[in-house]
């Protein structure tokens, strides 16, 4: 790795204990955590970090005398200052953190909680319906305690079965009397930092998930290895599902241990009026956003007949900034107004990003570092710098992070293996299946396909368990073909995969599916969708290898499925073609 890249100031993490109390100790009356009650509340509340600090410390205390130290408790909900509260609070007094994808179905919320043994699950609002629905089926059977974020617990004592109902605020409350009566039992457990604290499910895009086996060591280590990578602004406004460990982690572990602002969204359908409100200084995001975002820039310069001029001005800005002269934010002023206007830095992470993308926002004034990280890896394994940047890759690995890739084709590719203090403890309760990833070596081998290049920067090729092998034995990656035709006008998301025919049960055809984007389309005269895009294939076809050519297009009226990170769950999509 070349020695001059610059090391930001962090703050070294491997106790969330301890982050909390010098974050409060470090920054005590700036705002940590800023929100909205409700999205269509005028009011903003602002917490600092000594609130912060005091409210953790007061449910953790609370957790302590009800009986629930060294336990395992489940966080089911929307992202909210009480998911925050608690995420900290659970491994604080040393239990262990299940977050939970509220968007789940019924059977696996149960089957997740059931699983791990969970003695207490805090819900929030909008997962309220689905315990009572568990509750009234006779689900959560592990369950003793259940704690509401909202302020006013609804659940039906009828169906509770003798469990202890609260509060969040209940339960604060009580553990700051707790607290000011000279009870320290918050402070005086020796907490293990090795030892489990979180156990993460994965998002499943290709079928069930895992539980993730997290330690406190794996998460702040991470984080801390991190932001030596990353000079952040001082407010960013958290978007992601907290569940997800680049919600929960990099945005919360990360930016409060830093002494960030972070304003919790009131969710995905609120986020473009949140960013200009709000005005953060930097996001954290995933490839979908991000392609979103850039298909608005494009959509409104285009009806607003700008499209061409935005163009220009973006080349011109180019030139001069090549000769140190750089107006972007002023050229660019009213773009930017859409992202709130002081927006300065995008982290994305979680796939490769189309660096046509990278090269719009870096135009008009916007730093987009993409990075990659998997939950395994708790999660971040690279990432961009602020001035180091390679286009095309996913950056160096982070400090004490050791990469590997093995079992290398002749162009150096293969799969992605990781060694380092951020890589899990092991799939909990699968031992099989911790075995099969980790090599004898103690590399963890992360299923995604890569090469390092020789000043050892990663550049994904894709996913393992979406390799296409051909009967001539090439191998196909999808993502490669994607990524190209994501850049046709007028496709919103496409997936490729082999075609499963029920009569040539051997024979493999590439199949590019699309959704498209009708109205861009029609706005451009093209009425038959499927000739272009036909057309548009065969363009594509033309300069790549035969083998790799996509032999039919399939055109779909709705978006792709998707997890909540925003990822298409490939494993629900109809492969067949005849």
């Amino acid at each position: 790795m070349n020695k001059n890249y610059p090391i930001y100031k962090t703050t070294f993490i491997d106790d969330m204990r301890a982050l909390v109390e010098e974050a409060a100790q470090n920054f005590p009356d700036r705002i940590a955590i800023s929100y909205k009650e409700n999205y269509w509340d005028k009011e903003v509340r602002k917490v600092t970090f000594t609130q912060w600090r005091n409210d953790v410390r007061n449910l953790g205390t609370a957790l302590i005398s009800k009986g629930l130290r060294e336990e395992k408790i489940a966080i089911v909900g929307e992202n909210s200052y009480g998911w925050c509260c608690s995420f900290f609070a659970v491994m604080a007094i040393g239990s262990v953190t299940v977050p939970v994808d509220k968007e789940l179905p019924l059977d696996d919320i149960d089957g997740i909680i059931s699983t791990t043994g969970c003695k207490a699950v805090i819900f929030g609002k909008t997962s309220e319906a689905k315990i009572k629905e568990l509750l009234q089926k006779g689900a959560l059977k592990s369950v003793e305690m259940l704690v509401s974020v909202a302020p006013e617990n609804t659940l039906d004592t009828e169906y509770t079965g003798g469990r202890t109902v609260t509060s969040l605020a209940v339960l604060q409350n009580e553990g700051a009397e707790i607290y000011a009566n000279g009870d320290n039992s918050y402070y005086d457990y020796k907490i293990d930092v090795n030892k489990l604290a979180s156990i993460v499910f994965t998002s499943g895009t290709t079928g069930k998930g895992k539980g993730v086996m997290l330690s406190q060591a794996n998460i702040g280590l991470d984080m801390t290895l991190g932001m030596y990578n990353f000079d952040i602004t001082m407010k960013t406004l958290h978007v992601l599902p907290p569940h997800h460990t680049f919600g929960s982690t990099v945005n919360y572990v990360g930016h409060l241990s830093q002494g960030c602002e972070v304003y919790i969204s009131s969710g995905i359908k609120h986020v473009s009026d949140e960013i200009r409100e709000q005005q953060p200084t930097h996001l954290i995001l995933v490839p979908a956003f991000l392609e979103v975002m850039n298909r608005k820039i494009w959509t409104t310069a285009r009806k607003s007949g700008k499209e061409g001029l935005l163009k220009v001005m973006m080349k011109v800005s180019d030139g001069l900034r090549k000769v140190g002269i750089d107006i972007r934010r002023k050229l660019f002023s009213s773009v930017l107004s859409a992202f709130g206007g002081k927006l300065e830095l995008i982290i994305c992470g979680g796939a490769k990003l189309d660096e046509e993308i990278i090269s719009t926002f870096d135009s008009l004034g916007i730093t987009i570092l993409n990075g990659y990280g998997i939950t395994e890896c708790s999660p971040l394994i690279s990432a961009n710098r602020n001035k180091y940047r390679k286009p095309g890759s996913v950056g160096t690995p982070i400090l004490a992070c050791r990469v590997k890739i093995d079992d290398p084709d002749e162009n150096g590719e293969g799969e992605i293996c990781v060694k380092g203090p951020n890589v899990m403890l092991g799939y909990y309760n699968n031992p099989e299946a911790t075995a099969e990833v980790f090599d004898k070596d103690g590399f963890f081998h992360t299923g995604d396909f890569g090469r390092l290049d020789e000043e050892g920067w990663i550049y994904i090729t894709g996913r393992k368990k979406n390799l296409i092998i051909l009967s001539n034995g090439k191998n196909v990656y999808p993502e490669e073909i994607e990524a190209d035709l994501q850049k046709v006008e007028g496709v919103c998301e496409v997936v490729v995969y082999a075609g499963e025919s029920r009569v040539q049960k051997d024979k493999k055809t590439i199949v590019a599916e699309i959704f498209p984007d009708a109205d861009l389309l029609a706005d451009k005269g093209i009425q038959d969708m499927q000739a272009y895009f036909e057309e548009q294939v065969k363009l594509l076809n033309a300069k790549m290898p035969p083998y790799k050519a996509v032999k039919r297009v399939k055109l779909r009226d709705s978006e792709f499925q998707k997890n909540t990170s925003r990822k298409i769950t490939r494993f629900n999509i109809d492969k067949t073609i005849d």
